[in-house]
């Protein structure tokens, strides 16, 4: 793999029976393997590659409150909260930071976006600055007068992807869970209309709840079993540079780039709101529900149309003996963008001259997983009994797993819940029209 991961002891097998059955390694999967844990619940997660080794490793690190849309903004908060004590309850470093996060601009109307996003997120208690040209070029010294004004969260922070997955998942196995690596889940397997178990490759695990946490792989493991989740995965890039000067500690976006200092002496870059998908029949069957969301976001957006539209036709088609896709791909790693990423440095660059010397270190590729309405599923599957989705995070996985977690196991459970999961229940995706994505930037 071409950027940062840490491995963690795992357990050779799954158990023959258990209380509950997560599917995927990432932030989500673990946070709820972890919860579940530690409320003395028999769990097993079983993840077909290596914990955290997909988007929950490859994402730009962020944890912020500033930008979501209000409906996920509770969870978001609770999410900063428990980032704040991870290290000291997962007792292991995972990097967390309250750095604050800043977006400036050189668009008025962008601008006066923002100030509507932080009037009515300061009635959620998220305190949000906005910030006057001044203020912002004093972050952005090699702008000048081109930047207009900004908004910044000094609650926000940031994470090290390459740590937090696995500590979290290691801490759920120090509480008794089983976590599994190199272990793909085929399918269910029902009794009297309710699951009550998962085939996977290394044996069936009999067990009365499952959550799939799959990430981008959720949507092909839904279709298999006949459930459709609307969801559109975009392959995005981030790069790490070489040792430079702390120039800023804040995680910023501005003109042309997104960066944030990293624990390896430079800077995580990226670019807000560029990416690539892939066109498929399931892409195009989708097509209809996902309209507004494209049109917002048409501009940052590449397509390709490539072997992965004919790969697509035949995904689903499996049985309990596989093999699955699941296991011919352990480790989705896409190629990065590396055009892309070049401007992104050379944005960097332009905009804080201090850092001119920063060269690509590593680039990596990451699929991003992505709802219509770009909030999460955190819900039953009514037509399933047993079967819980987490997944469809929309970028925001990481910085909001941890409570994601808290709230799936709440769910799972039927506990009383971390916050009101009622703006993730799965049925909202069933429209057949378009769905218009919230007030989220």
């Amino acid at each position: 793999m071409r950027h940062r991961l840490d491995r963690i002891e795992t357990d050779p097998t799954p158990p023959a029976e258990t209380d509950v059955v997560v599917i995927g390694g990432g932030i989500a999967g673990a946070s709820t393997a972890y919860h579940l844990a530690r409320r003395g619940v028999a769990v097993t997660l079983v993840e077909k590659g290596f914990v955290g080794a997909e988007q929950s490793s490859r994402n730009w690190g962020w944890c912020r409150q500033q930008g979501r849309d209000v409906a996920e903004l509770p969870l978001m908060r609770e999410s900063i909260r428990l980032w704040d004590g991870m290290a000291e309850a997962v007792g292991g470093d995972v990097g967390f930071r309250r750095t604050g996060v800043a977006f400036v601009t050189d668009s008025a109307s962008e601008l006066e976006g923002w100030k509507t996003w932080a009037d009515a997120a300061r009635e959620h208690q998220v305190h949000t600055r906005v910030l006057t040209a001044g203020e912002a070029v004093e972050r952005m010294p090699g702008t000048g007068a081109r930047l207009v004004g900004g908004i910044e969260t000094p609650s926000d922070g940031r994470a090290d992807p390459a740590k937090a997955a696995p500590a979290v998942a290691a801490a759920a196995r120090r509480h008794g869970a089983v976590v599994v690596e190199g272990c793909a889940a085929r399918e269910l397997e029902t009794t009297g209309g309710r699951v009550s178990g998962v085939v996977t490759e290394k044996g069936t695990i009999r067990a009365p709840r499952v959550v799939c946490a799959g990430g981008a792989w959720a949507g092909l493991f839904c279709r298999h079993h006949g459930i459709r989740l609307p969801q559109a995965v975009v392959h995005g890039s981030v790069l790490e540079t070489t040792p430079v000067p702390e120039v800023f500690s804040t995680a910023v976006s501005g003109p042309g780039f997104s960066a944030r200092r990293n624990d390896y002496g430079g800077y995580t870059v990226a670019m807000a709101g560029r990416g690539t998908v892939h066109v498929t029949p399931t892409m195009l069957r989708n097509a209809v529900t996902f309209i507004p969301l494209f049109l917002q976001r048409r501009k940052g957006l590449k397509l390709r149309l490539g072997r992965s539209f004919f790969a697509d036709l035949s995904a689903a088609q499996w049985g309990p003996e596989g093999p699955t896709p699941f296991e011919a791909t352990r480790v989705l790693d896409p190629e990065p963008d590396e055009e892309l990423l070049a401007r992104a440095l050379a944005g960097l660059v332009d905009n804080v001259p201090e850092l001119a010397g920063a060269k690509i270190a590593r680039s990596w590729g990451g699929a991003i997983e992505s709802t219509p309405d770009l909030l999460p599923v955190i819900s039953e599957i009514p037509a399933w009994p047993g079967f819980f989705l987490s997944t469809g995070y929309s970028g925001h996985g990481f910085g909001i797993g941890p409570a994601a977690g808290r709230l799936t196991a709440d769910v799972v459970m039927d506990d009383t819940p971390l916050v009101d999961p009622a703006p993730f229940r799965y049925e909202r995706l069933l429209k057949r029209g378009p769905i218009h994505p919230g007030g989220e930037f």
